[in-house]
Parts: C-alpha cells; sequence; structure tokens
C-alpha cells in the first residue's frame, strides 16, 4: 500500500505570490488533478505518475477533461477540482439561495455572535419601483432598535444568569445570548459573508440555477462568481447560462396552482407549528429487518417477514445491539436511513436559517408570508419590550405590503429573522439522530431547540425503538443509561 498527498487548499493570494517570485509562467489549476485522475481507468500508469504529465502539458490536460467530462458526460471528474471562495456583502435573503446547494460546504457570520453594523442591500427592484426611501427609512428603524435591543438585553441576560457572569470567561457566551435574540429585529436585507469551499461540478451547478433566480442580487452573485473562477478551470466549467427549465418551471408550476387552487381549495388552517405528515409504516419493524439482512445472508423479503413475527420484547432488544456500544460522538448506523419522517413546520427566519444546513434533508419552502405571524423571543418579552418589538413588526408589515405590490420579488428583503414561513422537510430516522445530537442539546439556540424537540416528540411515538437513543448531546449519558442500565 502506498499513500500519497496529491494536493490541499492553499490561499489564492500565496498562489499568486509564490508564482511571481519563482517566475513560473505555467498555470496552476486544480484541472491537472481531474485530468490525471480521470486517466485512471484507462492508463497503467500509477497515479502519481499521471499527475506529473498533466502538470507538464496543462493544456493537454484540458482537453482532455473537456473530452472526459463535456463530450463523454462523466461529470463526476470536475469534482475533483474545489474552489475556497470568499463571499462578502451580500444579503441574509441571497444566502438561503446559496445555501440550497447541499453538497457545499459554508461558514456564515453568525448573527448569534457577531453584532451587526448598520450595512444592508438594497436590491435593484426597490431602485427600478422608486421605493428606496420608504425600504431604507424602514430598515434604518429595525437597525436602530436592534442596537438598542441588545443594549436592553445583554444586562437582562447577564443579571439572569449571575453565576455563569462571575467567570469573565463566559462574557462572549452571555453576550452572544443578548445578540442572538435582538437579530430578531433586523431584515433579511442585513449584509453579510461567507466561506464556501465547492467542487466545479457543483460550482457550474450553482452558476446555472442561480442565473435563473428571478432576483437580481442572485444573478448578479452568478455572474461575479463565474468571473472570479473562470480563469481557473475553463474546461471544468462550461454551461453556466440559465436553462428553460430552470426559468420557467417554477413560475409555470405556480401560475397552475393558483388555477387549481381557485378551483379545489377549502382554505388552510393551521393545525400546529410542528406537524408530522407521513412516516415510515410499521418503521420498527423496517429497520430490525434493514439490520437482519446487513447481518446476515437472508433476503430481505424474508428478514422482513422475521422482523413481523418478533415479539416486542425480542425486538427491542435486537434493535438495541445496534445502540449498545454507541458513544456520544458516534454516527448511528447506516441501517436507520430505511425509515422516513415528514414534518411541516412553520418557523421563524431566525429558525429556519439554523434549519437549512441539514441539507442532507429534503427541505423544501414556500415563500415567506407575514399571515404566519413574528417569533418574539422570551426575553424580549421578559425585558417589556413585546410592544415596541411588535410596532417595528406593523411597520415592517405596512412596507411590506407597499413594496409588494410594485416589487413583489423584493418584498422579502424588507422583512425581519422574526418573520415567519412554511416549511416541508423530509429525512430519514439517521438524520433524525443527527437533527437531535445538535439542535436538542441544552448549548443550541433557543429556537431551533424548541422546534427539534417538538419534532423529535413526535417522531418518537411513531418508532420508539428506532429513535430510542435519539437526544442532545447533553442528555446523552442519562438516556443511555436508562436504556442500557447494566453498562
Amino acid at each position: 500500500m502506498k499513500i500519497l498527498l496529491a494536493g490541499y487548499n492553499l490561499d489564492y493570494d500565496l498562489i499568486n505570490e509564490l508564482k511571481n517570485k519563482s517566475g513560473l509562467k505555467q498555470d496552476l489549476t486544480p484541472e491537472t488533478i481531474s485530468a490525471a485522475y480521470a486517466r485512471i481507468s484507462r492508463s497503467p500508469k500509477q497515479v502519481n505518475e499521471l499527475r506529473e504529465i498533466a502538470r507538464e502539458e496543462v493544456d493537454k490536460a484540458r482537453q482532455s477533461n473537456r473530452n472526459i467530462v463535456f463530450d463523454m458526460g462523466h461529470s463526476s471528474v470536475a469534482e475533483h477540482a474545489v474552489f475556497n471562495i470568499d463571499v462578502i456583502g451580500v444579503s441574509r435573503r441571497l444566502v438561503e439561495e446559496i445555501e440550497k446547494f447541499r453538497l457545499c460546504s459554508y461558514t456564515e457570520k453568525s448573527q448569534r455572535y457577531v453584532l451587526f453594523n448598520k450595512d444592508f442591500v438594497i436590491p435593484e427592484e426597490i431602485r427600478q419601483a422608486n421605493l428606496t426611501d420608504l425600504f431604507v427609512s424602514t430598515v434604518e428603524t429595525q437597525n436602530d432598535y436592534y442596537q438598542s435591543l441588545y443594549e436592553k438585553l445583554r444586562p437582562y441576560i447577564f443579571t439572569k444568569h449571575k453565576a455563569l457572569a462571575e467567570n469573565p470567561a463566559n462574557k462572549s457566551m452571555l453576550e452572544g445570548w443578548a445578540k442572538e435574540d435582538a437579530r430578531y429585529a433586523i431584515s433579511m436585507a442585513t449584509q453579510t459573508q461567507l466561506g464556501m469551499t465547492i467542487n466545479a461540478r457543483n460550482l457550474e451547478l450553482m452558476l446555472r440555477r442561480l442565473a435563473a433566480v428571478p432576483l437580481a442580487e442572485a444573478r448578479e452573485y452568478s455572474k461575479q462568481l463565474y468571473a472570479a473562477t473562470k480563469e481557473i478551470a475553463p474546461s471544468l466549467i462550461r454551461y453556466t447560462q440559465a436553462t428553460n427549465y430552470d426559468k420557467f418551471t417554477r413560475e409555470n408550476l405556480r401560475r397552475q396552482c393558483a388555477d387549481l387552487s381557485e378551483k379545489y381549495s377549502t382554505g388552510s388552517k393551521i393545525l400546529s407549528d410542528v406537524q408530522l405528515t407521513y412516516a415510515s409504516p410499521a418503521a420498527d419493524n423496517r429497520i430490525a429487518a434493514a439490520l437482519l439482512f446487513s447481518s446476515s445472508n437472508i433476503p430481505y423479503a424474508m428478514c422482513l417477514n422475521m422482523a413481523g413475527k418478533m415479539t416486542p420484547q425480542t425486538k427491542k432488544s435486537f434493535i438495541k445491539t445496534a445502540f449498545a456500544n454507541l458513544q456520544a460522538h458516534d454516527t448511528v448506523l447506516r441501517e436507520m436511513e430505511n425509515v422516513d419522517l415528514q414534518f411541516e413546520l412553520i418557523l421563524s427566519s431566525s429558525c429556519f436559517a439554523q434549519l437549512k444546513r441539514h441539507r442532507m434533508s429534503t427541505i423544501i419552502t414556500q415563500d415567506y408570508n407575514p399571515q404566519w405571524g413574528v417569533t418574539i423571543p422570551p426575553s424580549i418579552k421578559a425585558i417589556g419590550q413585546q410592544k415596541r418589538f411588535m410596532e417595528i413588526m406593523r411597520k415592517t408589515q405596512n412596507a411590506y405590503e407597499q413594496i409588494y405590490k410594485q416589487a413583489p420579488l423584493a418584498a422579502d428583503y424588507i422583512l425581519t429573522n422574526a418573520h415567519r414561513k412554511r416549511v416541508l422537510m423530509k429525512f430519514n430516522a439517521r438524520e433524525m439522530y443527527h437533527l437531535a445530537r445538535l439542535r436538542s442539546d441544552a448549548h443550541a439556540q433557543w429556537d431551533i431547540r424548541d422546534l427539534t424537540n417538538k419534532i423529535l416528540k413526535q417522531a418518537k411515538k411513531v418508532m420508539p425503538m428506532t429513535l430510542m437513543m435519539a437526544c442532545g448531546k447533553d442528555n446523552f449519558p442519562a438516556l443511555f443509561k436508562k436504556n442500557f442500565p447494566g453498562k
């Protein structure tokens, strides 16, 4: 066996500095690694030799990539070329579009930990509709209140958690709690930044999809992202223009849905903020069957039959074996992916900003709609700011309604982190474990922790054996002791 390091991320400015100092004329590009790896399947040479050949013949490597990726359709070759992208000065609203791409990595400037300044994006649609004055005055009112709200929340948080406040090491954490509640007052136009790691295949997809988004900011982002990367790997990125499929499919669906709703709708009723809409039938049986299948040479149909015949005690004992050596940091077995849950959720923009990071789930959203109301942090009520907070929300809604009449696409920008949207989320039991471990934990932000606890409570009712160890990290020792008292 021989394991060789083929490459790793380097800062782009450092690459240019090293290239200039060395006098190297050759292009420095990740395309050579893609080309070398693409040749593995048809060449007897060792891969390190293939990389050396590709580096020496960059033009040939690029032509090879074009043939393999675009002519032969082996797009996975483009995944070997990886980019690190600084995304600066974009709105919170645009970030929701960017982070829909699940096979990328993002680290975002957090409104939980950073006190934001008064920088915000003015959408092009707002300017063209001559609504700039209304938009700016509303956002400035929100931002002024955000700053004053933080100043009021900070002493409240320190007083409420007096024991923690006595230790200077906790200062940043406590200030963060004040910031994360004050942020419910600021808009989705607020400027932020993020670091993004993305391979060439997903970069091309992002360029094409965001070029089709009606928002001017999304199209500008696509244009600038292409300009920043096109010279680095031209042989791996070709199809960057919006397709008719991406441009028109959703709009056509919306139009037809409006007609169907008029014909068939009987009105909507909010039953609950968290509603289980589907769960795999006999989920615990299916998990037992999957565990039987992976641990034997028995056909799945027979495994399912065996699981159905087990007594509840036998089945629980068998499933418990899958968790008997589990630790708080372990990922549960892949067999847990064989059963699904689907929830309809109504949640704040602030909560959704965290939930959307669970990109292995299937998350489908409706547009933001002020009719779902706003989420008010308990701390804001506790300091007597609920009335003033709602005054800001009413001013926001008034501006939203005026903007929506003339620039409906940009109306979301004026809404705050407190405003709510409706989401359909589907995930398997393994993802439920991940969600619970991270978001039901005592260190999780209160809004998403409350949401996750409600999800978990309903999920455990329909698959109690499968989810017997699903909990936040902080509760893991107690739950393990309950299920495995002798260990």
